[in-house]
């Protein structure tokens, strides 16, 4: 085996690429951002070589683009929206990369002549913006922007070939959302035809051609990673298709690939499949039909595969990117459609996609891979007999955002600056004048810097630095001094969360002025320049909901600089045009969809006239409307039913709770966190009979507290992670505890909750284990202890688990974060205890926390994941029966580990806070009340925040934060405002490297404590509060070996 480094190998491409006859391998690590290249070597592969890509590298080909015979790599970069070109020297190495823009959320990449130029264009499919972009290569090494068309929903994988016999390529492209195909026919000039749809299985997840009949007409086969099969759609040679045909392949397959495996001149297929750890081999009758699978091991999470010839035997090997084990595995194949076992060879941190090809003119192919975790790719020299070189990789700095080119030495040497968004400041690399560039200078900018740009601001001739900081809400200024070094920033304020920057001359003063789209203040500001480096203050302009970018452009020939600007959630875009001096004279919008706002409606015949009648919850008038039905489609007026003042209903739910077989009303009051009920006489007339007081839910993490013996005491249960069990601690009066009780789970318990999961009144306990991949249930008895576990099977490493009713039979339910399934799994309960087998959801990358709520207020429960290494958080929208919507993404800071939720700002909807572990922040995201979220408000905390909870800790009735500092040792308090923002922090000591925290009355003075659970020391921290925000200083209690965590510590 050859160690990678990364946790992540996710995709493979092979190919000679130092022209030493051997095949190379290439090994996309989506952790590391890197690729890495084995170069083969005549007893094996060499060491790997890595080069940095963009953010988060997905998919990876090979081809030469500047036309000097020798190879280069292109990597789609899923978290940066945009493309790498490293060109090949081909001695071994590479240039840096180039970026170019594509869609939103790159997802896979092609190559391939679409305008009959002679010259290779890219085509890249963009997951998030449900369409491919197309850019048309120069022939030396440039590529021309982006032009985009639709796609299915959310396109997966790309490929191209004639499908109709016009001699010119046509895309494929496989959609994951909407189970199909699409395919756009080329029209020879670089454009392309609207797309044509062809079903297939379920979440298409990979696409590649070949003639499968023999017929000399191109065929499609598409891997569907959720019906664990292929799908085979045979061509009719006009650019049409004839439905697909099912074959079954692994569990998970996620990466086709198609060759003749057994010389047999019919081609066959292999599938990597991600859920199995192995490859399914489908041998080809030539017919259009297909022989059963063959599997063949491979690593864990088997993510990407290629075929080709690696040790020049002339029979066909197979290369595979395994994602979990950062490593290939390289099959070597018999020639007669067996494998051999499989060598290992290492790659980068998640290796995401990977190609194959000669870099270095050896005539030997080699493998290029983007590592989407560690920001690099990695390069691998094949020796051309089946083995490989170690990696050669290329770095990047701290998530780069935005980079341009300038001259700022004056030496006619094009130069770079690149705004880093984590570590808040610019690099400067000079240029050498021969494709190569000096170490980065650093400069400071303001916080979270997001867009970047050039110009001369003070008619000096040399070039100046503009920077838009979308952390501080300002824009930095940076003047040259000539010789490539900058004078320090000034600062100038901007909107809120400004994230795009461009130049220009607005008032024809012939002195350069600035325009930033504001995303969070839904405008943008106008900036003149004095001409000396100055600026004058803002003036803001309306633009449409939260703008992403802005451009500048005389759209109406009238000799002013006008403004367009690109509207992120409002799916449009805004012209502001100019008149006179830098006055905006109209906005123009134009949309390309809408929203809308759903209320908790219920229906039941409450009258007994076999009419359906609706019950409404009014929130606002403090009573429920019942509408009687006609039995035609038409209700009569409303009936009001008061609720009570300031009772606030907003959920419902009707049945025959009294025995009498007619319709009552229950309804849940979020003003007076009652439970009311309506009892029915069957003739339309309601009366309350009883009412039931509830409270709010903060679903804890590693950490939860409640009463488990029934002393009406609060307890804490602590997860071991080393030590495979958990520990109850019960209260006493005054705040301190009682030695721990343990009890046996799982392997490496990292998240625990309690409920009451067999209606016996009791409470029980829920842990979830990553390394046994399941989770285990303790059945409480009701004086503090508990029964052996069950065990119930979950996605790979769980880490998070959360409870609530989510087919509202009353019932609770689990929901578990698999970290490296990249999904959750939800186990519907029965009621006595034991559950039903899990059903997985796709969410994010890592997904580290998980918590419930009812986040579009129709009364069912949703869910909410933070995603580590994607930052952002999934919405899963609960459709009442068990079952839960696509996933929704934000964005927050750097990885996110721990989420909660809570109404901020007193609107009734509920709000997001997560934990930031990199960035030392949280974001808050307000909710809309409709299942969707403003974008993020980040505030400051302790180095490396691990576990964030809520709670009123000054008795003012407004929510306020708690987070657990992890490096700093200590926990941070944010008081809130009531209006969904928060006051600086608070931080008060607590032990070593604490990770989790919870909160509860530990001593009954009705005032909130914090308890957090610290690593290094072993023990848990007590912070009694004294109901006025502040707490008294920690007491410590020892606990188990709380290790948990350790071993996946990033």
């Amino acid at each position: 085996m050859y160690s990678t480094g990364s946790y992540s190998s996710i995709s493979v491409a092979i190919g000679d690429l130092n022209k030493d006859h051997r095949l190379d391998i290439v090994v996309v690590n989506n952790d590391t951002g890197a690729i890495d290249i084995l170069f083969a070597h005549y007893d094996g592969f060499l060491n790997q070589t890595r080069y940095s890509a963009g953010s988060f590298p997905q998919s990876v080909v090979v081809g030469d683009f500047n036309n000097d015979t020798r190879l280069d790599i292109v990597v789609a970069n899923f978290g940066g929206n945009d493309v790498s070109v490293l060109l090949g020297n081909g001695n071994d190495s590479f240039e840096n990369q180039i970026r170019y823009s594509a869609g939103s959320v790159s997802q896979s990449v092609v190559v391939g002549d679409f305008n009959n130029d002679t010259r290779l264009d890219i085509v890249v499919a963009n997951w998030d913006g449900d369409d491919v972009s197309v850019l048309l290569g120069n022939g030396n090494g440039s590529f021309k922007n982006e032009t985009r068309y639709s796609a299915g929903s959310h396109p997966q994988s790309v490929v191209v070939g004639d499908f109709n016999n016009d001699t010119r390529l046509d895309i494929v492209v496989a959609n994951w959302g909407s189970n199909d195909v699409s395919v756009l026919l080329g029209n020879g000039n670089g454009s392309f035809e609207d797309e044509t749809r062809y079903s297939a299985g379920s979440s298409p997840q990979s696409v590649a051609v070949g003639d499968f009949d023999n017929d000399t007409r191109l065929d499609i086969v598409v891997a569907n990673s959720d019906s664990n099969d292929v799908s085979v759609l045979l061509g009719n040679g006009n650019g049409s298709f004839k439905n697909e045909t099912r074959y079954s392949a692994g569990s998970s397959p996620q990466s086709v690939v198609v060759g003749d495996f057994n010389n047999d001149t019919r081609l066959d297929i292999v599938v990597a499949n991600f859920g199995g750890n192995d490859v399914s081999v489908l041998l080809g009758n030539g017919n259009d039909s297909f022989e059963n699978q063959i599997r063949y091991s491979a690593g864990s999470l088997s993510q990407s595969v290629v075929v080709g010839d690696f040790n020049n035997d002339t029979r066909l090997d197979i290369v595979v990117a395994n994602w979990d084990d950062n490593d290939v595995s390289v099959l070597l194949g018999n020639g007669n459609g067996s494998f051999e076992n499989e060598t290992r060879y290492s790659a980068g941190f998640h290796p995401q996609s990977v190609v194959v090809g000669d870099f270095n003119n050896d005539t030997r192919l080699d493998i290029v891979v983007a590592n989407s975790g560690s920001d690099d790719v990695s390069v691998l020299l094949g020796n051309g007999n089946g083995s490989f070189e170690n990696e050669i990789r290329y770095s990047a700095g701290s998530s780069p955002r935005s980079v341009v080119v300038g001259d700022f030495d004056n030496d006619t040497q094009l130069d770079i600056v690149v705004a880093n968004y984590y570590s808040n400041d610019v690099s400067v690399l000079l240029g050498n004048g021969n494709g190569s560039f000096k170490n980065e200078t650093r400069y400071s900018a303001g916080s979270s810097p997001q867009s970047v740009v050039v110009g001369d601001f003070n008619n000096d001739t040399r070039l100046d630095i503009v920077v838009a900081n979308s952390g501080s809400n300002d824009v930095s200024i940076l003047l040259g001094n000539g010789n490539g070094s900058f004078k320090n920033e000034t600062r100038y304020s901007a909107g809120s969360s400004p994230q795009s920057v461009v130049v220009g001359d607005f008032n024809n003063d012939t002195r350069l002025d600035i325009v930033v789209a504001n995303l969070g203040g839904n405008d943008v500001s106008v900036l003149l320049g004095n001409g000396n480096g100055s600026f004058e203050n803002e003036t803001r302009y309306s633009a449409g909901s939260s703008p992403q970018s802005v451009a500048v452009g005389d759209f109406n020939n009238d000799t002013r600089l006008d403004i367009v600007v690109a509207n992120y959630y409002s799916n449009d875009m805004s012209v502001l045009l100019q008149y006179n001096r830098v006055v905006i004279a109209y906005k123009m919008a134009y949309a390309s969809g809408g929203g809308s706002s759903l209320q908790c409606v219920v229906i039941g015949d409450l009258n007994n006239d076999t009419n359906l009648d609706i019950v409404l919850a009014n929130y606002g008038t403090n009573n429920i409307g019942v509408l009687f039905g006609y039995g035609n489609g038409s209700f009569e007026n409303q009936m009001m039913l008061s609720t009570g003042t300031n009772s606030h209903p907003i959920s419902i739910a009707v049945g025959d709770f009294n025995g009498d077989r007619v319709l009552d009303i229950a309804f849940a009051n979020s003003g007076t966190k009652h439970v009311d009920m309506m009892l029915g006489n069957g003739k339309g007339k309601f009366a309350i009979q009883t009412s039931y007081e509830i409270g709010f839910d903060s679903p804890p993490l590693v950490m939860a507290s409640g009463d488990f013996n029934n002393d009406t005491l609060s307890e804490i249960v602590i997860v071991n992670g080393g030590s495979n069990h958990v520990d109850i601690f019960v209260a006493y009066n005054h705040g301190s505890f009682e030695n721990q009780t343990r009890y046996s789970v799982g392997s490496s318990p990292q998240s625990v909750v309690v409920g009451d999961f067999n209606n016996d009144t009791l409470l029980d306990i829920v842990v979830a284990n990553y390394y046994s991949n399941g989770v285990s249930v303790l059945l409480g008895n009701g004086n503090g202890s508990f029964k052996n576990e069950i065990r119930y099977s979950a996605g790979s490493h769980p880490q998070s688990v959360a409870v609530g009713d989510f087919n509202n039979d009353t019932r609770l339910d689990i929901v578990v974060a698999n970290m490296f399934g990249k999904n959750v799994s939800v186990l519907l309960g029965n009621g006595n205890g034991s559950f039903e087998n899990e059903t997985r959801y796709s969410v994010g990358t890592f997904p580290q926390s998980v918590v419930v709520g009812d986040f579009n207020n129709d009364a069912r429960l949703d869910i909410v994941v933070a995603n580590m290494l994607s930052h952002d958080v999934s919405i899963l929208l609960g459709n009442g029966n068990g079952s839960f919507k696509n996933q929704a993404r934000y964005r927050v800071g750097s990885w996110p580990r721990s989420v909660v939720v809570g109404d901020f700002n007193n609107d009734t909807r509920l709000d997001i806070v997560v934990a930031n572990s990199d960035s030392n922040d949280v974001s808050v995201l307000l909710g809309n009340g409709n299942g969707s979220f403003k974008n993020q408000t980040r505030y400051s905390v302790g180095s490396s925040p691990q576990s964030v909870v809520v709670g009123d800790f000054n008795n003012d009735t407004r929510l306020d934060i708690v987070v657990a500092n992890s490096k700093s040792n200590d926990v941070s308090v944010l008081l809130g405002n009531g209006n969904g923002s928060f006051k600086n922090q608070t931080r008060y000591s607590a032990g070593s490297s604490p990770q989790s925290v919870v909160v509860g009355d530990f001593n009954n003075d009705t005032r909130l404590d914090i308890v957090a659970a610290n690593w290094y020391s072993n023990g848990v921290s007590v912070l009694l509060g004294n109901g006025n925000g502040s707490f008294k200083n920690e007491t410590s209690i020892a606990s188990g070996i709380l290790n948990a965590m350790k071993s996946n510590e990033p």
